[in-house]
């Protein structure tokens, strides 16, 4: 695959923050994050946490009554998702009832297989989902599929990205 800016992972998620000390509670206490040491150079308010392999980076608003109001739940907005590693989605929204957290709940099924989500809104309305989305494989699309695409340059990277990891059928569901 062509990685022409040569990427490595993803390595933090920055989020602007009307209270930190209550967004930095919300992700220790609910999500597991851990405080990390931030640069001393910065000239504004923040905290840096880390867990699970990527960072959330929070940094004060310089104006925290002009953020947008917080909207309702709604699974097909902007949100960070995170694998969980239960036996039931349950048992993870039995929790979130304890705590008080209003949530929605959401499912995919394809082929069979079913992803169960909970979305849910971090203190300054930035949305969380939790999902056991691992039940869910990823499949490269078959040439024919890229080809209905209506983004004809893309089409003709991804053919060749293809090509390179050799895929000609990938396998089906």
């Amino acid at each position: 695959m062509e990685n022409p800016l040569q990427l490595k992972c993803l390595n933090h998620v920055s989020l602007l923050c009307r209270s930190i000390e209550k967004s930095v509670d919300f992700y220790q206490d609910i999500l597991g994050f851990f405080p990390i040491k931030r640069p001393g150079s910065f000239d504004f308010s923040g905290a840096w946490l880390f867990s699970y392999g990527v960072g959330i980076h929070l940094l004060q608003s310089e104006n925290p009554e002009s953020m947008p109001e917080i909207r309702r739940i709604n699974p097909k907005d902007n949100h960070i998702s995170f694998q969980c590693q239960c036996d039931s989605m349950g048992t993870l929204e039995k929790k979130l009832k304890e705590l008080n957290i209003e949530y929605v709940k959401g499912t995919v099924e394809e082929g069979g297989i079913r992803v169960d989500q909970l979305f849910f809104h971090d203190p300054d309305g930035n949305m969380i989902e939790l999902c056991n989305c691992d039940n869910l494989p990823v499949i490269p699309l078959p040439l024919d599929a890229i080809q209905s695409c209506s983004l004809t340059n893309r089409n003709v990277r991804l053919q060749k990205q293809l090509q390179a990891q050799k895929i000609e059928h990938p396998v089906q569901i």
